[in-house]
């Protein structure tokens, strides 16, 4: 994944460009979603970025909870805070939070495992959109702003039976959604397996807003614009 491509560090401090952040999105992730675009005014760098970077500092450890504290822009130098062997966060130079880090159990720092899980997570992430979105916001009936989708991570959590595992995959085992007005969340279950095996478990909870009453014709024009802004990027990349 090279995933130092997709940040830059100094002075023990990590920073994001619009450039790096925003194809981390679409080249690593898949995450069309309009709010990491380099142009866009309310852009912040993907949680999964964040998380991603994190990992490959601290290590992996058998259970950890991941909590995003506040949505990060280009440019902002951040360091790792470290209160305790077991806590960890990043934290930019007004001690601001942004990613709040708990962790339990086996550490390893093994890099090319660390790489694996993270890659198949983040891909496993991205397809948040549309595959797993529309059909749970059919099922309630609402549906996300077509003209401002704003869907943002909340927390994330991985709970891991063991760490002598080489390249595990990621699959969807649950998905729900509760909506309180114009406001809603999402949890979607996942578990970890190698050699048919599960190997671990994980949950993520993202935050929705400006929530609408269920329209087909508007989230159809959503996932086709969706998909257009993939095409776009591809060809993009080819050229």
């Amino acid at each position: 994944m090279l995933l130092d491509s997709y940040y830059s560090e100094q002075n023990s401090e990590v920073s994001f460009t619009r450039e790096q952040a925003s194809h981390f999105a679409k080249k690593i992730a898949g995450d069309f979603n309009p709010i990491h675009d380099e142009d866009n005014k309310r852009f912040c760098v993907p949680g999964d970025l964040l998380f991603s970077v994190i990992l490959s500092k601290v290590g992996l450890s058998q259970s950890m909870r991941f909590e995003f504290a506040g949505m990060i822009t280009d440019g902002i130098p951040l360091r790792i805070d470290q209160k305790s062997d077991t806590d960890f966060s990043m934290v930019d130079g007004g001690g601001k939070e942004y990613l709040h880090v708990t962790r339990s159990g086996d550490t390893t720092t093994n890099q090319t495992l660390i790489e694996q899980v993270t890659k198949n997570y983040v891909q496993f992430s991205g397809m948040n959109f549309p595959h797993i979105m529309v059909p749970l916001m059919e099922s309630k009936q609402i549906m996300i702003n077509p003209a401002r989708p704003l869907v943002i991570y909340e927390s994330m959590e991985l709970d891991f039976e063991r760490l002598d595992i080489s390249a595990p995959t990621v699959e969807l085992t649950g998905s729900d959604i509760d909506v309180d007005g114009k406001r809603g969340s999402v949890t979607l279950k996942f578990c970890f397996k190698e050699n048919g095996e599960i190997v671990g478990t994980g949950r993520k909870r993202m935050l929705m807003s400006g929530l609408k009453p269920y329209c087909q014709i508007d989230i159809d024009d959503l996932v086709t614009r969706f998909n257009q802004r993939k095409d776009d990027f591809s060809a993009l990349l080819a050229a």
